[in-house]
This record gives C-alpha cells, sequence and structure tokens, in this order.
C-alpha cells in the first residue's frame, strides 16, 4: 500500500491509522503471542487503573476489546477503500501497551494483498486474534465466548465508523465493500453470531458496566443487570 491510502484510511478515525517504519519502543506482537506476558499484563493494568475496575476480567476484556478493534479496522478499511488488505504479520507489528491509537501500533515492513474475505480473517483472526485469545485467557480468567463477542463487536464497530465516513463524502461504494466483507467474516464459527440485526447489536457483554461505566451503545443489556441477576 502506498503512502498516501494508508493516510486516507486513517482519516476515518483514530483505530483506523497505522503508523510504519521503524518502531520507537513496543514489543514485536509475535513475542507476546509467544509466551512474553509482560505487555500485556501492562496493558490490562493500565486498563484496570484507569477504569477503576476492580475485577481483572472487566480490565482485561476492555483491553483486549481495543486491541481487536484497532485489528479490524486497519484490515477492514484499507479493503474497503483501496481493495488491498496489509499483511500484519505479528513479527513486523510492533505494539506499544502504555500508548493508545495510533501510537500503540508500528508496522515494519508494508506488503498488502488483494482484498478478500479470507485475506482479512488471516491478517486479523488468524494470525492475531486466535494467539491474543490464548495468551490472555492465561492471564486472566475469562470465557472465550466473550473473547469472540468482542472481536464480533469490534468487526462491527469498524463497519459502522466506515459508513459514517463514507456517508459524509458522498462513498456508497466504500460501504458496500465494508459490508459485504463484514458479512463474509461473521460466517465464520467463531463469530457467527456474536452481533444481531442490522444495528449489529452485540450478544453478550464486555463487562464494561462492572466498572461503573454504564452500558455500551451496542450492548446486549437495555439496562445494567442487577447484582441478583448476576447470580
Amino acid at each position: 500500500m502506498r503512502p498516501e491510502q494508508l493516510r486516507e484510511v486513517a482519516s476515518v478515525g483514530g483505530f483506523f491509522a497505522l503508523r510504519t517504519g521503524e518502531p520507537d519502543g513496543g514489543t514485536p506482537l509475535a513475542a507476546v503471542y509467544g509466551g512474553d506476558g509482560a505487555p500485556l499484563t501492562l496493558r490490562v493494568d493500565l486498563v484496570a487503573t484507569r477504569l477503576g475496575a476492580r475485577e481483572r476480567r472487566v480490565a482485561a476484556s476492555i483491553a483486549h476489546l481495543g486491541l481487536a478493534a484497532r485489528l479490524w479496522s486497519t484490515a477492514l478499511g484499507s479493503a474497503a477503500l483501496h481493495g488491498l488488505v496489509p499483511v500484519l504479520d505479528p513479527g513486523r507489528t510492533y505494539w506499544t501497551p502504555d500508548r493508545s491509537s495510533p501510537d500503540d501500533l508500528v508496522l515494519t515492513e508494508v506488503r498488502s494483498r488483494p482484498a478478500s474475505v479470507a485475506a482479512i480473517r488471516d491478517a486479523v483472526q488468524v494470525d492475531h486474534l486466535v494467539p491474543l485469545s490464548t495468551v490472555l485467557r492465561r492471564d486472566t480468567r475469562i470465557s472465550p465466548r466473550l473473547l469472540w463477542g468482542n472481536a464480533g463487536s469490534a468487526l462491527a464497530g469498524a463497519v459502522r465508523e466506515l459508513e459514517t465516513w463514507a456517508g459524509a463524502r458522498g462513498r456508497p461504494e466504500v460501504v458496500e465493500r465494508a459490508r459485504a466483507l463484514a458479512a463474509g467474516l461473521f460466517t465464520h464459527p467463531d463469530l457467527a453470531g456474536t452481533v444481531r440485526g442490522p444495528a449489529m447489536r452485540r450478544t453478550s457483554c464486555c463487562l464494561y458496566y462492572r466498572a461503573g461505566g454504564g452500558l455500551c451503545g451496542d450492548c446486549t443489556f437495555d439496562a445494567p443487570p442487577t447484582a441478583a441477576a448476576r447470580g
């Protein structure tokens, strides 16, 4: 992908931005997936402090949701706008866990594939979300269903952001491509059923409300569950 293409993708929003070149710190995500737990622990700890979350699984869920959103957004945004998917090689994708988007991710070598459901699935779900879920569950007791719910919610959020951006610029073809690619991604067994309806409302909860933050816009609940209902 050319620099101007990456800049246009980044204009959708911070989650869509992908810095390139030499990293000024951080750790390749391959190292995190391979057993270096310190960066992930740091990120969860920071989220817990910012949210005032007493339950570690709440902070772990929100940290996971944020990284999933970053990865889906960069891949889907590039595919919808330019018909290309950046190869997010975990060994060349550096993550700085104490920074937020767009400064948290740096790709040291820019390569791309023609856009397709398979290309996006490989770039995000296979290369990142599957190993991320594994290492996160070593750090924190958290259910796979919740994590895949986060992944589905993050993908749906990327579609909504692209719809807003494209609608403001009269780019209906971007919306069409984003929706079609996301529909294909949601057919995978891990993502199927994680969102429902035209609004793509999630069918599980990320637990944000348990940190006193209320409900997310796409939450499965209409009101925060009571303590009795939570058990």
